[in-house]
């Protein structure tokens, strides 16, 4: 536009003084001794005209020419700085893409070439990144000490710097080291918003839940977290203040929240249960139905359910209210029938109880029937429930056939008594009338003195001995080891009729 603008003007010039030397046809001397030169104007200006342009060539020609040094280090630099860039460029795409090796290449190449700070202060990061994902920490802190070197006083370069190496920080649970960096760039505006969110996984990572709590807020407050991955956080925090202040610090902490933070599972749980310590199970009732009105979570059903005698009739109604618009809420039913059993309602209690299993067979509930029927007196159905608890909760695993389990180490058994000390210990027996036996003896074999001095008459009711003769029958029976038993770790050893 500009060049079709000085054209139209240089025309328009030539036109006006074209007209203008055609109605002036006047003459020139110019005299310069022994000279005497007489042009017309015309030719005159048109002269003119061609010196300004000729000499102005001139001078520019000159002037290119004596710029020529300066213009071809400019050059080189631009040169240099495409090449730079070209690297910087290539190596930062290779870590982007995972290709940490030839990210490593290029950016060491670079590093040893650059002369620009900037370059050396992202290449240096780049390849500390690059070393840090294929765990070369120690060239990974060669080159964030390289690129602090070149960072100097340029704040923002700072930055960059203790972003960039809080954040490798943290993949190592360094948050201590991480927080030191980050520390001076906490504020309350929005130019640090990056380096905030490295403070709220330090401060995460160190279990600091009044910081994670207000950094969670800042963020929130600014958007610049979403609201699902906030909730938890300030739920988990907020559940742990509570916990640590306990009953004193209570108020201190529940008035720093909003109303819909109260009303999150996490929080109503902690607030219920340490009013519940401090005595005031009516408050903890409220503050799980502020939370239950919101949602019918089956912990805070749970909860709601663990009430005090004098809170069960307030609490049924309550729930029974909930019932209308939820009628199919097992785990409502199942908090129904764990108060009606609290307030003896045995009737309501299992038709609540049976409601809910119905709708889905649950170990809880099958233990609450099993509880129920046991305080009826209906062993029979509180068996059958039990039984199906275990069911609900897992089954043992199928044992191979040809495994042969351990024998049990009794040693310990303070009742025990060794099968060595039973024949010493005969005549003590047979004045109370019995052979005291240990619960691990099951291979004892009474001898013949035995029961003759304990019942005379046994002795010929005896079943007679196979073979009394044979001494191999009374060795396999006394003393010949259970297979796949190890006997020397247990205390009831066979002992040889010969001892």
């Amino acid at each position: 536009m500009r060049a079709w603008f000085w054209m139209l003007l240089l025309l328009a010039l030539a036109v006006g003084l074209g007209v203008v030397l055609r109605e002036h046809s006047g003459n020139v001397l110019i005299i310069a001794q022994p000279w005497r030169i007489e042009m017309s104007l015309t030719l005159f200006a048109l002269l003119l005209l061609a010196a300004f342009v000729v000499l102005y060539l001139l001078f520019r020609g000159l002037s290119w020419l004596l710029s020529s040094p300066e213009r071809f280090r400019e050059w080189r630099g631009l040169r240099a700085r495409k090449r730079d860039h070209e690297l910087l460029e290539s190596g930062w795409l290779h870590v982007l893409e995972g290709r940490y090796p030839q990210a490593e290449q290029e950016l060491s190449r670079l590093l040893g070439r650059t002369r620009s700070s900037n370059t050396r202060v992202l290449a240096g990061l780049a390849l500390a990144r690059a070393c840090h994902q294929q765990g070369q920490m120690q060239r990974r802190d060669e080159a964030l000490t390289l690129a602090r070197s070149a960072v100097g006083t340029d704040s923002r370069l700072k930055e960059s710097w203790a972003t960039a190496v809080a954040e490798m920080y943290l993949d190592q649970h360094r948050a201590q080291e991480a927080l030191t960096l980050l520390q001076p760039y906490q504020d309350t505006g929005a130019k640090h918003l990056n380096a905030t969110r490295l403070l709220l996984q330090a401060h995460q990572q160190l279990n600091n839940a009044d910081q994670v709590f207000e950094l969670t807020r800042q963020l929130l407050r600014r958007g610049a977290i979403d609201k699902q991955k906030a909730q938890p956080l300030i739920a988990q925090s907020v559940a742990e203040r509570l916990r640590a202040a306990g009953p004193e610090g209570f108020r201190s902490v529940w008035g720093e929240l909003r109303g819909d933070e109260k009303t999150l599972p996490e929080i109503a749980l902690a607030a219920a249960h340490v009013q519940q310590q401090a005595g005031h199970a009516d408050e903890a009732g409220k503050i799980l139905e502020a939370a239950l009105n919101e949602q019918l979570e089956p912990r805070l059903l749970n909860a709601y359910s663990q009430a005090p005698a004098d809170q069960v009739s307030r609490r049924i109604n309550k729930a029974e209210g909930w019932l209308k618009s939820h009628p199919d809420s097992s785990a409502l039913l199942a908090a129904l029938g764990n108060l009606c059993l609290t307030g003896q309602l045995w009737g309501s209690g299992e038709r609540y109880l049976l409601r809910s299993m119905a709708i889905r067979s649950d170990v809880r509930i099958h233990a609450l029937l099993g509880n129920l029927y046991d305080r009826l007196g209906r062993q029979a159905d509180a068996m059958k429930h039990w039984r199906l608890a275990s069911g609900v909760a897992g089954v043992l695993p199928v044992l191979p056939g040809s495994t042969v389990l351990p024998a049990a180490d009794t040693r310990g058994d303070p009742t025990l008594i060794d099968v060595q000390d039973l024949e010493s210990s005969s005549t003590e027996a047979a004045s109370f009338g019995e052979v005291p036996v240990a619960a691990s003896a099951a291979d004892y074999l009474e001898s013949e003195e035995s029961v003759n001095a304990t019942d005379p008459g046994a002795a010929s009711a005896k079943t007679p001995d196979p073979n009394p003769q044979d001494p191999d029958y009374h060795e396999y029976f006394d003393s010949a080891p259970i297979p796949g038993v190890d006997l020397s770790q247990t205390s009831d050893r066979p002992t040889r009729r010969g001892s």
